[in-house]
């Protein structure tokens, strides 16, 4: 890999770090692909009993690296970042998230996949699909309706609202907000480290009973939303959208 995700193996947790931390750990297609062989070889590992993602102290996610995604834009549901979607949904591993500063696009909506999240009271969350004229992702728009209800969500979704790591924790997006991203951090890591003394058959059955309320539907869902996105990246108002973020960048 390279050092745009770094890779630490400690016993049986896998911890897998963004580190673009002069781009905000904004995500190019290589590090989707990166992401998403880890997950796969996480899956695949028996020794490996949980995974844990994070980035800094200072910083989750910027989302998309709107530079690289506009030089080659997902075409099918088979690109890169449609592929990190797939692997995190099929991953049997309980999956821990560290999240601190922004979380933004699907630095957001990958928590929505993730078994325990702790964030930072401070973090930024914010899933600003329409400001940029495209549409939610990774089945956001199936999950945050049946989570927060239609008019919470629409705010979120239709509006584009930013919230804090607090309001994560109080409406179920996050599992726990904590001071800092310093203690963010270290509490997930220490939640992640307990799976590595559990049965790891009962940990991933129990993960699959509690995934299982219709998964096929939010399989279809993601398909759904991602031939949309796609489309949308050709439109007119997302060319002028994103052409006008890099401008401002």
């Amino acid at each position: 890999m390279t050092d745009a995700i770094l890779q630490y193996r400690e016993r049986g947790l896998l911890t897998l770090q963004l580190n673009r931390p002069d781009k905000k750990n904004a995500l190019t297609r290589a590090m989707y692909t990166q992401l998403a062989e880890a997950f796969e070889q996480a899956d695949a590992d028996d020794a490996i009993r949980a995974v844990l993602i994070q980035g800094s102290s200072a910083c989750f996610t910027a989302g998309n690296d709107i530079s690289d995604f506009l030089q080659q834009p997902p075409s099918s549901l088979d690109s890169p970042p449609f592929h990190f979607m797939q692997s995190l949904l099929n991953c049997r591993k309980p999956v821990v998230a560290a999240v601190a500063g922004a979380a933004v696009g699907i630095g957001t909506t990958l928590l929505l996949h993730c078994d325990l999240v702790y964030v930072s009271r401070d973090a930024r969350l914010r899933m600003p699909f329409v400001n940029l004229g495209l549409c939610p992702e990774f089945g956001s728009s199936l999950i945050l309706p049946r989570l927060l209800g239609h008019a919470k969500a629409a705010e979120l979704l239709l509006l584009g609202e930013g919230f804090s790591g607090e309001q994560a924790a109080a409406w179920g997006i996050a599992t726990e907000a904590l001071a800092s991203g310093e203690a963010a951090l270290a509490k997930a890591r220490e939640m992640a480290t307990r799976f590595e003394d559990l049965a790891p058959g009962a940990v991933q059955v129990t993960k699959q009973l509690m995934r299982s309320v219709d998964r096929e539907q939010l399989r279809r869902v993601i398909e759904e939303e991602g031939a949309l996105f796609t489309q949308r990246l050709r439109s007119p108002e997302a060319v002028a959208a994103l052409s006008a973020f890099i401008t401002r960048r």
